[in-house]
């Protein structure tokens, strides 16, 4: 008995030989020849919800050590970076990881070689949901799926169900890779452009977002800046597949989302509330939210930066019952002050404080900053 004779006696109670041998030449025909008869076979009875043993396909939460060759069905949430090695005859190998997941949990995905440059090709997206045939062995975190170049990797219409595993921002520390996290957009800014190492254009853009724990601030680059248009303050959002690291300006944690990263409007309920500081309890050297009234106003001034661009510049005086603080207002905040008269109320988000004149402390509200009148 052939392979292929073997695998269609594990279905032969779902369809006849013939139905069998049609489907087997459709699939090789949509996958553009890249398979070969046996693999197209094992799909056609993955599609039938049977591996080529006859057994049901895995759940992941059922892949044990033991497992040995195993089929499932599970969404991409996660993707690292490939890396090349040097094997012992001297050969050059490729490697590279997805994680994949399903209802019943996620599991490592380590593909090698041809497979490992699905990666690199872009060919593997986060939110892909993939049909999958590997073995089972023992890797650095716990078991693991490896998938050589006989092994299965193919994309699938069928849709499944998974949460991602969510960290609370305050959980999330300089360096952790793979951050899924949920909570509601806060801030959106403009997308900035600027030039790259290479001389191309590149362009940022910055939301903020919270939840019930603190909130954190999300940088987006190039493509993916155009991946929060049409979002709205007050949106409950999704980071899947992010990575965090220290800003240079005031050494907070930031949430990072490049290539393999992925954002996107969620219904999952988020709470959130603002944390305001009383003014007497600011001190230099962090980032606060106050909430008072204006109790002093200054005029607009323009000057010339160092590399010959004019900015602007006011400032204003806000009390709350602790205290009064002085506050500048850069670029396109600056102007504020013509919609602002003496007792408005007024919230200010995330200013920066520092010492200003006879080192009394002054809070910085630049393009990191929000500002809310009367809310």
């Amino acid at each position: 008995m052939s392979e292929i004779d073997d695998i269609y006696s594990k279905l032969s109670r779902h369809m006849t030989k013939e139905e069998f041998n049609k489907k087997v030449n459709e699939k090789v025909i949509q996958l553009g020849g890249l398979c070969d008869e046996k693999t197209a076979a094992i799909l056609v009875a993955n599609d039938l919800g049977v591996n080529e043993t006859g057994k049901s396909l895995h759940k992941i939460a059922d892949i044990e050590k033991e497992s040995g060759n195993v089929n499932f069905i599970a969404k991409v949430v996660s993707i690292y970076p490939t890396r090349e090695f040097i094997r012992s005859d001297g050969t050059k190998g490729r490697v590279g990881n997805i994680l994949v997941a399903d209802e019943t949990g996620s599991i490592r995905i380590t593909l090698w070689d041809e497979k490992a440059d699905l990666i690199n090709e872009n060919a593997i997206e986060i939110g892909q949901n993939l049909k999958i045939g590997g073995y089972v062995k023992e890797g650095f975190s716990g078991i693991e799926v490896n998938i050589g170049n006989n092994g299965i990797l193919t994309k699938t219409e069928e849709e499944i169900e998974v949460k991602h595993p969510s960290t609370k921002i305050s959980d999330i520390k300089d360096g952790m890779v793979s951050i899924n996290v949920v909570g509601k957009l806060l801030d959106i800014s403009d997308v900035r452009t600027f030039n790259k190492k290479d001389g191309t254009k590149g362009r940022v853009r910055n939301i903020t977002i919270g939840d019930d724990t603190g909130k954190i601030r999300i940088t987006l680059w190039d493509d993916k800046t155009e991946k929060v248009e049409g979002f709205h303050i007050g949106d409950s959002v999704e980071v899947i597949n992010g990575y965090a690291r220290e800003n240079n300006f005031n050494h907070q944690i930031e949430i990072q989302i490049g290539n393999h990263g992925l954002i996107k409007r969620t219904e999952m309920p988020v709470k959130y509330e603002e944390n305001f500081t009383p003014i007497s309890d600011i001190v230099p050297g962090e980032s606060y939210s106050i909430q008072g009234y204006i109790s002093g106003l200054g005029e607009i001034r323009e000057f010339r930066r160092d590399d010959g661009t004019i900015n602007m510049v006011s400032n204003i005086y806000v009390s709350d019952d602790t205290g009064r603080i002085r506050i500048a207002l850069w670029a396109d905040h600056a102007s504020l002050v013509d919609e602002l008269d003496i007792g408005t109320p007024v919230q200010i988000i995330d200013a920066y404080a520092r010492s200003g004149f006879n080192e009394d402390v002054e809070l910085s509200a630049g393009n990191r900053t929000r500002i809310i009148i009367n809310p």
